[in-house]
């Protein structure tokens, strides 16, 4: 297995590179700015250059992986533009490539509520819309596909154990970004993470599962 990690000197991307290297999983990071990824990596993760919305930098990149995690997202900014193009076609054109270099299999981290329209984090240039565009995209492309829709972001831990389900059954809740990486790279040894949308947060009461089960209770996503 060779991993290919979209956004990775994000705060979710690195703790998804660091859970590869765990794992003794060779590792090409894309990141915009290399200096910064070399402060933040591992030394042993080879850094590309990446645009997502430069299809010509996308091929470069993603050449001799086996398997995409794409942790990529909008920064916060007053450019209207900014999450259509990086959150719908900047994984649009990550999604193309995938399938034009035969890609085993595309895990896309995404959010909760992208299927509400009023939600108020649209309100930032209608994000979650453009989640759910590039979600549909990546369904529809004929790849083996996991998406996983977390809830809240934290960098600290968050006590309790995994609550896993299928798409738009969560709708608030909180989870910390190393458990979303963790789920992200177990679900490239589980076969029955593919072709599905799980959400997921975490709740102190939720008793603790193995990785096993995770993506045995959810069932196959249905194409919108």
């Amino acid at each position: 297995m060779q991993a290919f990690v979209a956004g990775a000197t994000g705060a979710t991307g690195r703790r998804i590179v660091e859970e590869l290297v765990k794992r003794d999983i060779p590792v090409r990071a894309g990141v915009r700015d290399l200096e910064r990824g070399r402060k933040l990596l591992p030394l042993l993760v080879e850094l590309v250059p990446l645009d997502v919305t430069n299809p010509d930098s996308l091929r470069q990149a993603v050449a001799g992986s086996t398997v995409i995690l794409c942790a990529t997202g909008a920064r916060p900014s007053w450019n209207v533009a900014e999450p259509w193009a990086v959150d719908c076609c900047g994984t649009q054109n990550l999604v193309d490539v995938a399938k034009a270099q035969r890609i085993d299999q595309f895990v896309l981290v995404s959010s909760l509520c992208v299927s509400q329209l009023f939600h108020p984090l649209n309100l930032f240039w209608f994000i979650l819309y453009w989640k759910k565009q590039a979600e549909l995209y990546l369904q529809h492309s004929g790849l083996d596909y996991t998406i996983v829709r977390p809830g809240g972001l934290s960098n600290e831990n968050i006590p309790g154990g995994l609550v896993i389900q299928g798409a738009d059954s969560l709708f608030e809740g909180r989870i910390s970004r190393q458990r979303v990486a963790q789920v992200c790279v177990e679900a490239l040894y589980q076969p029955a993470a593919r072709q599905k949308i799980v959400e997921i947060v975490t709740r102190p009461e939720q008793p603790w599962s193995t990785p096993e089960s995770w993506f045995s209770q959810v069932a196959i996503a249905c194409h919108q």
